[in-house]
C-alpha cells in the first residue's frame, strides 16, 4: 500500500460526502472559503475526543479568521451524530466509511502504532483553499500530527 504525500500547491482531491447530519459536502458547497479537513481514526476514542473539543474550543477564533472546520473519519454519520451530540461538536463531521478520499489524502496506510507496523488512518490536517469556482488546493499538509496540543500549534502557524 502506498502512502501519497500531499504538499503545498497540490489539488485536493474531490470531495463528496456526507456529514454527521446527512448534509452532503463537495468542494463547491466551500468555494471562496479557506477549510482545515482534519483527519482522525475514530468517533469517541480519547485523543480523537481531545482533538475535536479543541477545534470546537477554537472554532469562533479560526471561523473570525475566516477559516471553515471540518473533520473527517471512517466513522458511520449515526455514530459521527452521537459524537456530535455528545461532546457539544459545532462543526461538520464527514463521514468515508470505504476510505477513499482519506487514501487519496494519504491520511489511510501504513503507520506506526505502539512500535508496530500496521495500517489505519493517519491522523492528518490539511489547509485547503476553494477557489470560487470550487477548485481545492492544499495549503499546508500536516501528516502524523499529535492529538493534544495540534490545534494550538496549528492556530500560532495560521497567526490565529
Amino acid at each position: 500500500m502506498s502512502n501519497v504525500r500531499l504538499s503545498p500547491g497540490d489539488p485536493v482531491p474531490a470531495l463528496d460526502l456526507t456529514d454527521d447530519a446527512g448534509a452532503r459536502h463537495t468542494w463547491a458547497d466551500h468555494a471562496g472559503e479557506r477549510v482545515v479537513l482534519y483527519v482522525y481514526p475514530a468517533a469517541m476514542t480519547p485523543g480523537c475526543t481531545t482533538q475535536a473539543c479543541d477545534f470546537r474550543d477554537s472554532l469562533d477564533a479560526l471561523n473570525t479568521a475566516g477559516i471553515t472546520v471540518l473533520g473527517l473519519s471512517p466513522d458511520s454519520p449515526e455514530k459521527l451524530a452521537r459524537f456530535r451530540e455528545r461532546d457539544a461538536l459545532t462543526f461538520p463531521l464527514l463521514s468515508d466509511p470505504d476510505r477513499t478520499l482519506l487514501t487519496e489524502l494519504g491520511a489511510y496506510g501504513e503507520k506506526q502504532l505502539y512500535g508496530k507496523t500496521v495500517v489505519g488512518v493517519i491522523r492528518s490536517t490539511f489547509v485547503v483553499d476553494v477557489a470560487a469556482d470550487g477548485t481545492a488546493t492544499v495549503e499546508r499538509a500536516l501528516y502524523n500530527v499529535k492529538a493534544k496540543g495540534h490545534v494550538a500549534k496549528l492556530r500560532r502557524e495560521l497567526g490565529v
